[in-house]
This record gives structure tokens, sequence and C-alpha cells, in this order.
């Protein structure tokens, strides 16, 4: 099943170049350009303890967060070799609901996701449709074969979401978090046969 057959409803339109089609929405989720009027609540979630456990960023100051939503409004996105964090809003109301940074590798052929979503807005299906809209952005901006979503072992509510949204548990590796051992699974979703 591919991304497209789980989200029937995904509407994808080009505003940010020809190859780019951000926003994109599903039934309940949009993903667009993280902007300056998210702050307060992009930095409310990115202080919450429970939302940064898993993650590899730290919560930054507000105007580390104000210079990185700028930053985020306006950079390419799919640079090879480079990070780009986007926003998953509410598609009814447009509020920030958490945000998903896509990577693409040097080669073009392998691309990554992480995904934040504020404690408020777990527990409804949002990141699973916001994962499924991620993977149909890359399959249709890029050239990308697979995507990756690597999760701590223990983070349990990642990995069923991972798992829902379609990917397949591909490797187990160990790996440093902060400074720790630990166990990381990688998941990949592969490029829908046409």
């Amino acid at each position: 099943m591919s991304a497209d057959d789980r989200l029937p409803h995904a509407q994808m339109t080009a505003t940010d170049g020809p190859d780019i089609r951000l926003p994109c929405s599903s039934q309940r989720v949009t993903l667009r350009r993280l902007r300056l009027d998210d702050l307060p609540t992009f930095a409310a979630y990115r202080a919450d303890p429970e939302v940064a456990r898993w993650q590899g960023w730290t919560p930054m100051a507000t105007d580390e967060a104000r210079a990185f939503l700028v930053e985020m409004a306006d950079v390419p996105l799919f640079v090879r070799g480079e990070w780009t964090q986007i926003a998953i809003a509410d598609a009814a109301s447009d509020a920030l609901a958490g945000d998903i940074g896509l990577f693409l590798a040097g080669d073009a052929h392998t691309a990554e996701l992480g995904i934040t979503l504020a404690r408020g807005a777990q527990g409804r299906g949002l990141a699973t449709e916001a994962v499924a809209l991620a993977l149909q952005l890359v399959f249709a901006a890029t050239r990308v074969e697979r995507v990756l979503g690597v999760t701590d072992a223990r983070n349990a509510p990642c990995i069923r979401l991972l798992e829902r949204a379609g990917m397949q548990r591909h490797a187990r590796r160990e790996a440093l978090f902060r400074g720790e051992p630990c166990v990381e699974f990688v998941y990949i979703a592969e490029r829908p046969l046409r």
C-alpha cells in the first residue's frame, strides 16, 4: 500500500517552485512552512521535557527559536546534505501542532525524516497523517528511492507511528544518544511502484 492509498484526501499544490509541493494537506493535517507567528507554540512544545525526551535537538532560547523559524520559512527544501523543518498544522485552523525534519542524503537517493508533535496533539493520529504526507512529498518532489525513520528502541510511540505510516523495520543498530549507549531501529519506506 502506498502513501497515496492511505491518504486518499491528500491535496498537494505547488507553491514553492516547480517540484516542491507545499502546502500539502490531508483530511486533518497540513504540511507547510514554519512561520514567525508559530513562535509561541513552537517554543512551548520544544521546551516540554516529555516531547524532547527522544529528540536529537535541545530546547532553544526565544531569540534562537525566532531566528530558526525565520530561516526555515525561506530555506530551500531538499538540499543535498541538509535538514529542513516544516510545520505540521491543523488543516482546519492552520494552528501549529508540531514539525517534521526532512534530510536529503548527498547521493539524493535516500532521505530521512524526524517528527516532533506537541503533547496536546499526540494520540489522535495526526502524526501518522503527517508522516504519510511527508513521504508523499519526498517521493513527489525528489528522486529519492527510500526514506528512513530512525528511533530509539525504547520509544514505543514512535515505533508504532512509523509502522502505522507503513514504514518497515529494516535494521537494529547500536548507537550513542546524548552520550549514552542505546539501540536504534531504522525504518524504511520505499518509493511506491507506479
